[in-house]
């Protein structure tokens, strides 16, 4: 199964709009599960990612920092839910 993961935190204004973005586009594929990691709560997250929040990952895999595309994400999830039918998941 394929997974997106959005890395921010609370009172972040883009790391609101991105999970946004992820909600309306994760709406039209409802195999793809979602988690939601705050920087605040694991200190190796913060060490990695606290100036570059949001960061949404695809399977594991940073797929944008800052601004999340719809259309971008789309697109990415498409090919990735494709492969993982080809592979027998990512």
């Amino acid at each position: 199964m394929t997974t997106v993961t959005l890395i921010g935190k609370p009172g972040c204004h883009l790391c609101d709009d991105a999970r946004a973005v992820v909600d309306e586009v994760l709406a039209a594929f409802p195999a793809v599960g979602m988690l939601e990691q705050s920087i605040l709560d694991d200190p190796a997250l913060h060490e990695r990612y606290w100036d570059e929040i949001p960061v949404v990952l695809i399977d594991g895999a940073v797929h944008t920092i800052y601004r999340v595309d719809a259309e971008r994400l789309r697109v990415a999830l498409a090919a990735a839910e494709s492969n993982g039918s080809d592979e027998g998941g990512r």
